[in-house]
This record gives structure tokens, C-alpha cells and sequence, in this order.
């Protein structure tokens, strides 16, 4: 029941740095705003997810080696999904990148962070086939569709199986692709596709 500016002063007392995630979009600003020590975003609300992105940023340059002139898909909940919203913002600072997007038009990417990308001219596409986009991509990030930021459960059960990635689907990809995800799979990417 604390405020958070009283939390960070107070944790700020016994800290170097405060990693916060908290359930409030704009927490982690308000909290860098006040706090004696620095404040790393570990994820607020429905924004961003940057400590899942430092994760997919390390995998990516040690399977790819680089995040310049990159072509990469990013699957499923595009709409609410943070880890995906703050990986493109991580990414839109290389030269060279760009992006398809795939999912159904319920779960396509907001347009604020489409904004971001045509301000730094940045080329993308949207497309709702999995299939046809895996030709070219070097980096394939599937996503869950999310139970949790649906307001309408017949809703979630239409969209919730839209992309499963396979074996078979992955015949039409690049043979060095690099298939991420955040983590927990629910049945995006079936259990054969491990191997």
C-alpha cells in the first residue's frame, strides 16, 4: 500500500541499483524520477519488458553474431506482447534491420510503436501468413497469445492457436534461422520443432 516514491527511498537506502517490475504502465519512470539510485525496468504493465530483452539481445548476437542488417519475424501477440515491443526498440538502433510482422489483425502491432519505427525509417511489413515470411528471416520470434490481457475469453480461444509453428513450416525456412521465444510456450512452437 506504499507509494512508489516512498518504496524507492526507502529500498534505495540498502541498494545500488533497484530492478523493478510492477504491475503499473510508467511505474519504473516515476520511481527513476524520485529514486537515490538508479532504477533498471524490469517490466511495467502492459509496456515494455527490457531485462527479457537483454536476454534475447545476448542470444541473438551469439547466434547471429551481430544486430545490423537483420531481417526479423516477430509471430503472434504482437498487440500486448512487451518482450516484443521492447525488442524492437532495442533493435531499431541498428543499421540495416528490418521487420515482418506477423499476426491476426485483433493482435496487430500498436501504433504507437509502428510510429517509432516510421520516425526512424525503419522498413516493415504486416502479414498474417507465417508461412510465406519465413523464406527470408534470419531471426523468427514467436510469441504467446496472451489469456491474461483479454478482456473477452471467446476471444482468446479464437485467436489463441493462430500460429504453431512445425517442423513441416520450418521446411520453407533458411537453415541457419534463429527461432526465439520468451518463454512460458503454451503450443506456438510444437515440441518437435526442439530438435
Amino acid at each position: 500500500g506504499e507509494s512508489v516514491h516512498d518504496t524507492v527511498q526507502v529500498v534505495g537506502c540498502y541498494a545500488d541499483i533497484i530492478a523493478m517490475r510492477h504491475p503499473k504502465e510508467g511505474a519504473p519512470l516515476l520511481a527513476s524520477l524520485k529514486s537515490p539510485v538508479p532504477i533498471i525496468n524490469a517490466g511495467d504493465g502492459g509496456h515494455y519488458h527490457p531485462t527479457q530483452t537483454l536476454t534475447d539481445l545476448l542470444t541473438i548476437r551469439r547466434e547471429k553474431g551481430r544486430f545490423d542488417n537483420l531481417k526479423i519475424g516477430l509471430c503472434g501477440d504482437l498487440k500486448f506482447g512487451r518482450t516484443v515491443h521492447s525488442l524492437i526498440a532495442a533493435l531499431s538502433r541498428y543499421a540495416g534491420v528490418k521487420f515482418v510482422l506477423i499476426s491476426p489483425t485483433e493482435l496487430k502491432l500498436p501504433g504507437y510503436v509502428k510510429d517509432g519505427l516510421n520516425d526512424k525509417g525503419i522498413p516493415y511489413t504486416e502479414t498474417d501468413s507465417l508461412e510465406n515470411s519465413l523464406k527470408d528471416l534470419d531471426i523468427l520470434y514467436m510469441t504467446r497469445v496472451q489469456r491474461e490481457r483479454f478482456f473477452n475469453e471467446e476471444e482468446y480461444l479464437r485467436l489463441k492457436d493462430s500460429y504453431v509453428l512445425t517442423p513441416e513450416k520450418l521446411e520453407k525456412a533458411r537453415a541457419d534461422l534463429s527461432i526465439l521465444h520468451p518463454l512460458p510456450r503454451v503450443n506456438e512452437i510444437d515440441v518437435a520443432v526442439d530438435k
